[in-house]
């Protein structure tokens, strides 16, 4: 039975790997050798075993973690992690850094305020967060606990293309949106964390790479459930994991791996965001809303001429077979969502669509 499948834009869930879909659901009544699912399986059986240790494995090759690392896999998206960074290493009598560039730096800051003691090294909200800032003018306090930053920002379409420098103080990442879209220095962070329903899998599932030092930390007061220490020392299982999140997980990094990691996917996306890129610096009927050098690779926000122009586009555009292309709520425009398993053919499907629209309305 043939299946029709749009292009999906959407900034997550996301789109998934069409192989990864695939083997999934050849598997989905009983895993080889297991005669369960992966839905079914206890998360203390040998089953269950070699799909946790298989994907953290593959993550730690993939992305070259170095060993002082735990890997981690909890609950509750980025979201939560807003609150438990802080919760964690936020340590009375210390102040922890905010890098903000956009809404979900926003509301990580938020959280942290309810924790303790914070700053803000940067923002760049004034300008309606077209850009990340630079070096010069991080604004960092000595000893800090951390400097938080958010590595790619979904809706308003940047990114940090080389991170900033903290010094001796603990860089905590927010790399939801592009976490594995290219080659990451493991060592320059004290934490990553992201969810997986952009570029590693379904929602459900929040990895925390985290170095080993930092547990120390985790205070033990704090609810189990929300202790970076707990969690490292049950293996991500104090409790019942996602575990059919992780399978899928599991499933996308040997899709990565297979199509040549980190550098492979990397190539992929700098073609696949040039090109998009070009079409709408061709014309004034585009207008692009992040600034030239500060561009994300992964989430691509534009404007046309009138808002009423940009309802046709969307409605349009979803009829054509590309969905997802609205902008968030909070900024409104246009948004293409073009993660690691986007295909380039629906790259070009857009550029095609958009040359067609603007014939009829520009």
């Amino acid at each position: 039975m043939s299946v029709h499948r749009v292009f999906n834009f959407s900034s997550g869930p996301a789109v998934l790997p069409l192989p990864v879909l695939e083997e999934a659901q050849r598997d989905l009544l009983a895993l080889p050798g297991v005669g369960m699912s992966a839905m079914e399986v206890s998360h203390r059986s040998k089953a269950f075993d070699e799909i946790l240790n298989g994907a953290t494995a593959r993550m730690r090759s993939i992305a070259r973690i170095p060993d002082q690392y735990k890997i981690l896999f909890l609950q509750g998206g980025a979201s939560l992690q807003f609150s438990m960074v802080p919760m964690n290493l936020l340590t009375p009598g210390t102040t922890a850094d905010y890098i903000v560039t956009g809404d979900w730096g926003k509301k990580a800051l938020k959280e942290a305020r309810k924790v303790g003691a914070t700053s803000v090294a940067a923002t760049t909200e004034d300008g309606n967060f077209t850009r990340v800032p630079s070096q010069s003018e991080l604004q960092l306090t000595p000893g800090a606990a951390y400097v938080h930053m958010t590595a790619n920002n979904t809706i308003h379409g940047t990114e940090w293309h080389q991170a900033p420098d903290s010094g001796n103080v603990p860089l905590v990442c927010d790399a939801s949106s592009n976490i594995l879209s290219g080659p990451i220095d493991v060592a320059k962070y004290g934490v990553i964390y992201a969810g997986a329903q952009k570029n590693l899998g379904p929602s459900g599932v929040t990895v925390v790479i985290i170095r080993e030092d930092l547990l120390a930390r985790s205070a033990e007061t704090l609810p189990a459930m929300l202790n970076y220490r707990v969690q490292a020392e049950g293996g991500s299982r104090y409790n019942t994991p996602p575990a059919f999140g992780i399978y899928v997980l599991g499933l996308t990094l040997k899709w990565l791996e297979g199509i040549g990691g980190l550098a492979a996917i990397d190539a992929i996306n700098a073609r696949k965001a040039a090109t998009l890129y070009a079409e709408l610096d061709r014309t004034a009927f585009w207008t692009a809303h992040a600034d030239v050098e500060s561009r994300s690779r992964m989430n691509v926000t534009f404007r046309l001429p009138s808002e009423e122009i940009e309802k046709h586009f969307v409605k349009e555009s979803t009829a054509a077979g590309l969905d997802g292309l609205k902008g968030h709520r909070s900024v409104g425009g246009l948004r293409a969502s073009i993660y690691n398993a986007f295909p380039e053919d629906g790259i070009t499907a857009l550029v095609q669509f958009m040359q067609e629209f603007e014939r009829t309305y520009g």
